[in-house]
C-alpha cells in the first residue's frame, strides 16, 4: 500500500465514521427539527443547555480543571465556586434569566466560574473585547445593556471613574475603589453548599452577546443561544470521536486530556475552548499573555494533549520547537483559527510532528458559533488550501453576491450558511439583522468554493483586489508569500492606481534583513498569474497590526499605503 492510498483511506474511514455516528440510533443522531421557524437538523442527544453541561461535571470530581501559573482548581471546587457565584447573582444582584452580565479580562481563571454561573440560571454573559479602549468597554455595556460587569483591574483601570452605572467586581485587584467589590471578598462570602437556583433554561434562550471585531466600524453583538453554544460542543465532541476511533484509543484509559487556550476567551474560538474542557473533564490552561517557552513548558508540565491559537502564535511555537530540535511528547493536536490559515503552516507541523499531532482548522465566525466547516488530521495535511467539510447539520450555499443565486459546483461566491449553530441575529440592531441573516441563512460575506465536497475560502469579499478588471484573492497571493523562507508575516491589499483601478500591494515583515523586494515578487511570479504579483512590496520593522483575535487590520494598512501611493506619485 502507498502512502497516498493510506492517506485516502484514512479520509475516507472519517467521513464514514460521521455517517455512522449522526445517522439513526447512532452515538450522535441528527433529526429533523424547525427551530424558530427554520427548518434544520439538530442532536438527538447531549447536552441541549450550557446548565447541563456545568452540572455533569459533578462526575470529574477532584480531577484538575483550571490551570493558571502555579494556580489549579479543580471540578469539584470549580462546581461549588460557582453554584456559590449563581446564588449570588440571584439573590444579592437579583439577576434573572435574559438580564446581561459583562466580563472583560484577560485569560484569567476566574472566567470559568462566572461564566458558567450566569448560565446556570439563563443570564447572558457579554464578553467585552478586553484589549479594547476605555470608551469600547463602555459602548458595549451601554449597548448590552450589562447590569453587572466582572472586569480584571487593568480594565477597571480604563473604566474609572464611570462606570456606565453598572456594578463592578473586580478580579485580581489590590484596592477596589468604594463601589467596586473585590472578588476574594466575593468568593469568601459564597456559601460553599450552595446549590444552584432551580431555573428553567431553555436550548433557545439567548446565552450570549459577543461583539464582532469592529474593524470597519462600530461593533455587532451576535446573540448565541444554549443550542448554538451546545451544537458546537457537540460538533468538537463528535470530531473526537471520530479521531479516537481512528487511532483505536476510544474505549483506553489514557491520562486526562487537557489543551492550553490561548485565543482570548472573550473570542468565540476561546469561549470553544472554555465549553469543550468542561464537556468532557479536559485540563484548561491559560496564560497571562503568549510566551513560547512559558507554553512549552505548561504542555510538559501538565501533560497537556492540544494547544489552539492564531496562526501567528501556532507558528511561533512550531518554528522554535524545529530550529531549536525540541519535542513536546505528550501533544496530539494543535488548533488553528481566528484568522486565514497560510497552508504552509499545516506542512510545517506534519513535518515538526512527524504526523503524530494533527493539525486542525476550524472555518467560522462569531455569527456561527465558531467552527462551521472543519478540517482535521490527514484530511487537512491532504487538503490544506481547504477549510474542510461542513460540519453535520450545517447547510452551505455558494451564491453570487449581487443576486443571490446558486453558483455551480467549483465557481467562487459568497458562502452562506444555515444550521442549530447560526446565530438569530445582532442586538438591538434590525437593519444589520435584515441584511447579514436571509429565511435562517446566514451571508458571511466570504467569497469561496465548493469542489467534491471540500469547502475552500479565497476572501472576504470586501477585501478583494480589482486590478483592470481582474479579482486577485488577497488570501491566495498571501499563502504564496508565505512559501518564501525570508518571510515572517505578510498582509496583501490593494491601493488606488489611475489606469488599472487598483494595483496589488503586499505588506511584508521580514525573517532577517537580506530579502529584497524583488526576491519577493519573482517568488510570486512563479506560483501566481502575473496579474497577481504584487507591484508594491512593504517591509515593516514592526509585526502587522492585528486584532486580539489574529486577524491583521488591513484597513489600517490600506489607508497608509494609499496615502504613501499618493505621496509617491506626486
Amino acid at each position: 500500500m502507498t502512502m497516498q492510498s493510506s492517506v485516502d483511506d484514512v479520509i475516507e474511514q472519517r467521513a464514514r465514521l460521521v455517517r455512522e455516528l449522526t445517522a439513526p440510533g447512532g452515538e450522535f443522531e441528527l433529526v429533523e427539527r424547525t427551530v424558530r421557524g427554520v427548518p434544520m437538523r439538530v442532536y438527538a442527544t447531549g447536552p441541549s443547555t450550557l446548565r447541563e453541561v456545568l452540572l455533569a461535571t459533578e462526575a470529574f470530581g477532584d480531577r484538575t480543571f483550571l490551570v493558571y501559573e502555579s494556580e489549579r482548581m479543580s471540578f469539584a471546587d470549580h462546581l461549588r465556586t460557582a453554584s456559590g457565584l449563581a446564588r449570588e447573582l440571584w439573590d444579592r444582584y437579583g439577576m434573572r434569566p435574559g438580564d446581561r452580565l459583562a466580563v472583560s479580562m484577560r485569560n484569567y481563571p476566574e472566567w470559568a466560574p462566572v461564566f458558567w454561573a450566569a448560565q446556570a440560571i439563563g443570564v447572558i454573559v457579554v464578553p467585552i473585547n478586553a484589549w479594547g479602549t476605555g470608551d469600547d468597554l463602555r459602548y458595549a455595556l451601554d449597548d448590552s445593556g450589562a447590569r453587572l460587569l466582572v472586569a480584571d483591574a487593568e480594565r477597571v483601570a480604563l473604566l474609572r471613574p464611570d462606570f456606565a452605572g453598572v456594578p463592578v467586581i473586580e478580579v485580581r485587584g489590590a484596592d477596589p475603589e468604594p463601589g467596586v467589590r473585590a472578588w476574594a471578598d466575593v468568593v469568601a462570602g459564597l456559601d460553599p453548599e450552595a446549590q444552584l437556583p432551580e431555573v428553567a433554561v431553555d436550548p433557545d434562550d439567548d446565552a450570549t452577546i459577543l461583539y464582532t471585531s469592529g474593524t470597519t466600524g462600530r461593533p455587532k453583538g451576535a446573540v448565541g443561544s444554549h443550542r448554538n453554544h451546545c451544537t458546537n460542543l457537540c460538533n468538537t465532541a463528535l470530531n473526537l470521536r471520530v479521531s479516537q476511533l481512528l487511532a483505536g484509543t476510544a474505549d483506553a484509559e489514557g491520562p486526562q486530556p487537557g489543551t492550553l487556550v490561548t485565543f482570548p476567551l472573550f473570542h468565540i474560538a476561546g469561549l470553544t475552548g472554555l465549553g469543550t474542557t468542561t464537556m468532557i473533564g479536559a485540563k484548561l490552561a491559560t496564560l497571562y499573555r503568549w510566551d513560547r517557552a512559558r507554553a512549552e513548558q505548561l504542555v510538559r508540565d501538565e501533560g497537556l494533549t492540544g494547544v489552539s491559537g492564531v496562526p501567528t502564535v501556532m507558528r511561533d511555537l512550531v518554528t522554535g520547537l524545529a530550529e531549536e530540535g525540541r519535542e513536546l511528547p505528550g501533544l496530539t493536536g494543535i488548533s488553528l483559527g481566528g484568522a486565514p490559515i497560510p497552508p504552509d503552516l499545516v506542512g510545517r507541523i506534519d513535518r515538526t510532528f512527524g504526523s503524530i499531532v494533527a493539525p486542525s482548522n476550524g472555518y467560522g465566525l462569531t455569527e456561527t458559533t465558531s467552527a462551521v466547516v472543519s478540517n482535521t488530521g490527514a484530511d487537512y495535511v491532504r487538503h490544506p488550501d481547504s477549510v474542510g467539510r461542513c460540519m453535520p447539520g450545517a447547510d452551505l450555499r455558494v451564491v453570487d453576491p449581487s443576486n443571490g443565486q446558486p453558483v455551480p459546483d467549483g465557481t467562487v461566491g459568497e458562502l452562506w450558511f444555515r444550521g442549530p449553530n447560526v446565530v438569530r441575529g445582532y442586538w438591538n440592531n434590525p437593519e444589520a439583522t435584515a441584511a447579514a441573516f436571509v429565511d435562517g441563512w446566514f451571508r458571511t460575506g466570504d467569497l469561496g468554493y465548493v469542489r467534491d465536497g471540500w469547502v475552500h475560502v479565497v476572501d472576504r469579499l470586501k477585501d478583494v483586489v480589482i486590478r483592470g478588471g481582474e479579482n486577485v484573492y488577497c488570501a491566495e497571493v498571501e499563502a504564496a508569500l508565505f512559501d518564501h523562507p525570508g518571510v515572517a508575516d505578510v498582509a496583501v491589499v490593494g491601493v488606488p492606481h489611475d489606469v488599472l483601478g487598483e494595483q496589488v500591494a503586499a505588506v511584508v515583515y521580514p525573517r532577517g534583513s537580506d530579502v529584497m523586494a524583488d526576491e519577493i515578487r519573482e517568488h510570486a511570479a512563479q506560483r501566481l498569474s502575473a496579474f497577481k504579483v504584487p507591484e508594491h512590496v512593504v517591509f515593516v520593522r514592526e509585526p502587522l497590526p492585528r486584532t486580539a483575535t489574529g486577524k491583521v487590520l488591513k484597513r489600517r494598512l490600506r489607508d497608509e499605503l494609499t496615502a504613501w501611493a499618493a505621496s509617491s506619485r506626486s
